[in-house]
């Protein structure tokens, strides 16, 4: 086995799920860069390592050295140094104050930083408040070493250390070696199986309360990102045994005890027709329980809103928006002016926009208390434009309370309103059903309006689908295209495709629907790179990376939504200048998204923006979100993944005028009817499919949806008000 040392000049390539990375090196003595590959997960550019491993010679990229093994080491020479302080690893040191320091202290300069880092006050343009900041993220960067060195040694990635030394601080070590475990829950990006690999290698038991507890919440919390609130205790207990390797009999023994504690619930779902007990975490059980008694409470709370003369309202506001309603939709607009709750469902070009401003211009007359809101800032804003009223994200109604990391709108802080209108509302989960619910005052009606046939929503729960199925909630379902849209093909090709039809496919030159034949996902990429960059750009003059979004199925793959994100990337935004954190490289321009609620920064899971500046001196980049611009730390940039490609699910909520969707059988097991339709209904002017037919009819004729465990229809029938479905 060979040695290699030198520092990381820069990195070409890194997955983040196994460390795998490819990097050029600069060796000591040497002036040319080696490329060296292997599974490095934590090596950053500029820091120094020592390699240990194998050169081989590449058919395509030539000779590599393959790393079995490397420690990160002090960079030992000048140029080094002035490479690592430089590199962006220490706030408050740029290239130019890196430049300045090596300068004046040479190859001292690490000793100086670590035993007198006062002296830095030497170095031209560091003031007191710069030295504050250097020597602060100078010990981090030591007791983040510590870290990354400790997870190591117990054969896990240290990818996470700067994360885990931000929430923990000096004391990380002494609280992991307490409870390891606490990684999974405190660590957004770490499971049970990371922390169950340092515990193992603590020596605690795989019998240990502490583990099979893990174990457990760990389960829970992947079926709950898989949709389900609930799960049937028998099945459970084979997925939990299989994961903990433990006697059965354990795991029961801590269900008990669990139970006790309150972190979980077991309870009987008549509904289901089972007699088998069903598991839920405890708030996703209190939040099913909590949704069912507060719409019993809004359904049979009186109005204080004067009642109206149904026939003279249609008439009037038919006359004041220059409108005819047909029969079904004044139906609805009777029905969600007189009941207390609501629900509107239809596909697009059924209607829904018209009934709602019906409704809200009828409502006006009675009261000025109305609130719009949707899940999503897109949806919101989208819903503003639409009503000509101002509507807000439920995140920003219901005003998030950082004292108590809850909301400050609650049953003791209700909303001011007698009219409450909540769009796209099949993408609400149950907890944050349960959130607005508990905020609506008993006098307000509510009127939730969505498409069932989307897809549910990205938390656990099927709460739309699950109110209509009851039938506790009266609900108008729209069916019929309303003649303004029946002339858009993406209308009727969703609705064809929804009722299990292939979409026309003509390519009619003025036609907003198309489908574009290509048989293999080589040729599927090269047309998509085309369109994207240079066709759609020429012939409707879209902006390629704020008009046009690319939707994919699967993550993984050729053209799949990581390698769609790296091409397009070098494709629509090439720069010299770039930044590599958290497994991707950014740079300034780049579309990203984000992808977990942050309510401190008022940002949410799946809201796009724009990298607007990248500060490597003060380890900071501004992403231009929307109407505002949002600061992230390096440490919190693992909550942002590119976005010139994304998954359906990720964009449901939002619209955009031109979407375009590769289709191919490699994506088989995700080609499903509602995910196809989804796709569709989220272009506004133009919708493009990439692919093959034989893709395209198994995804139309697959209707088979992914059914999801929820006890809220039986939590909805407890005092069951009887309702209509009309």
């Amino acid at each position: 086995m060979e040695q290699i040392v030198g520092y990381i000049e820069r990195i070409t390539f890194h997955n983040p799920e196994n460390g795998y990375t490819v990097a050029k090196l600069k060796p000591r003595n040497q002036a040319t860069l080696v490329c060296i590959v292997g599974s490095m997960p934590s090596v950053q550019p500029g820091e120094t390592v020592r390699c240990c491993g194998n050169w081989k010679q590449h058919l395509t990229h030539g000779r590599q050295f393959e790393v079995e093994k490397y420690q990160i080491e002090a960079p030992a020479d000048v140029e080094g140094i002035r490479k690592y302080l430089g590199s962006g690893l220490i706030a408050g040191i740029g290239p130019v104050y890196a430049q300045r320091i090596v300068d004046t202290f040479g190859e001292d300069t690490l000793n100086i930083i670590d035993s007198d880092p006062s002296r830095l006050k030497e170095v031209e343009g560091i003031g007191k408040k710069r030295l504050e900041m250097i020597i602060g993220c100078w010990q981090d960067q030591r007791g983040i070493r510590e870290v990354m060195i400790f997870l190591q040694s117990h054969g896990v990635s240290s990818t996470y250390a700067q994360k885990i030394y931000k929430v923990y601080g000096p004391q990380t070590i002494s609280r992991l070696k307490e409870n390891p475990y606490r990684l999974a829950r405190d660590i957004f990006g770490i499971g049970f199986r990371s922390a169950d690999k340092v515990a193992l290698e603590m020596d605690i038991a795989k019998e240990s309360p502490k583990r099979i507890d893990a174990g457990v919440e760990y389960v829970l919390q992947e079926l709950s990102n898989d949709g389900h609130t609930c799960y049937p205790v028998p099945v459970f207990l084979d997925a939990a045994e299989q994961i903990l390797e433990v006697n059965r009999l354990l795991i029961e023994e801590r269900l008990a005890a669990l139970v006790e504690e309150k972190r979980i619930a077991l309870d009987k779902l008549v509904a289901s027709g089972t007699v088998d007990d069903f598991i839920w975490i405890r708030a996703l059980y209190l939040s099913e329980k909590g949704i069912g008694h507060e719409v019993r409470r809004l359904i049979r709370s009186p109005c204080y809103l004067r009642e109206i003369d149904a026939k003279k309202a249609i008439d009037w506001v038919q006359e004041k928006l220059n409108i005819e309603l047909a029969p079904k939709q004044k139906d609805a607009v009777v029905r969600a002016v007189t009941d207390k709750m609501h629900i509107i469902t239809g596909g697009p070009g059924t209607g829904k926009s018209t009934i709602t401003n019906a409704i809200l211009a009828i409502t006006r007359k009675l009261t000025n208390k109305i609130l719009l809101a949707a899940p999503t800032g897109r949806a919101a804003k989208r819903m503003s434009e639409i009503t000509g009223h101002q509507a807000s994200t439920i995140h920003s109604l219901l005003e998030f309370d950082f004292k108590t990391f809850g909301f400050k709108r609650k049953r003791e802080n209700p909303l001011d309103c007698d009219l409450l209108i909540i769009d796209e509302a099949s993408m609400i989960d149950t907890s944050l059903m349960y959130s607005l619910l508990k905020a609506i005052p008993s006098h307000a009606r509510l009127i939730l309006v969505g498409d069932i046939y989307q897809l549910p929503s990205v938390g656990p729960g099927n709460v739309l689908k699950d109110m209509i199925a009851s039938r506790c909630v009266p609900v108008t379902m729209l069916t019929e295209i309303f003649r303004q849209a029946e002339g858009s093909q993406i209308v009727v090709n969703a609705h064809r495709i929804n009722a299990g039809k292939m979409p026309h496919t003509s390519n009619l030159s003025d036609g907003d629907f198309f489908f574009i034949q290509s048989y293999t996902p080589e040729d599927i990429l090269k047309e998509v790179i085309s369109l994207v960059k240079q066709r759609l750009i020429k012939k409707y003059g879209f902006n390629p990376k704020e008009d046009i979004q690319v939707l994919a199925p699967m993550k993984k793959g050729l053209i799949g939504i990581d390698n769609l994100n790296i091409i397009l990337q070098e494709e629509l935004n090439p720069q010299k200048e770039h930044l590599f954190r958290s497994g991707k490289k950014l740079q300034v321009g780049d579309k990203v998204m984000q992808i977990r609620n942050n309510y401190r920064k008022e940002v949410y899971n799946g809201d796009i923006g724009y990298i607007q500046r990248i500060d490597n001196q003060d380890q900071k980049v501004v992403v231009a979100m929307m109407d505002k611009e949002v600061l992230y730390d390096f440490a919190e940039l693992d909550e942002l993944v590119l976005a010139y490609a994304v998954s359906i699910h990720k964009y449901q909520g939002s619209e955009t005028p031109c979407v375009i969707i590769p289709v191919h059988t490699t994506h088989f097991k995700l080609l499903h009817r509602n995910l196809l339709y989804t796709g569709v209904t989220r272009g506004k002017k133009l919708v493009i499919l990439v692919g093959t037919k034989k893709a395209l009819a198994i995804a139309v004729n697959n209707d088979e949806v992914k059914s999801r465990y929820t006890g809220l229809q039986e939590a909805l029938f407890e005092g069951n008000t009887q309702t209509l479905v009309i």
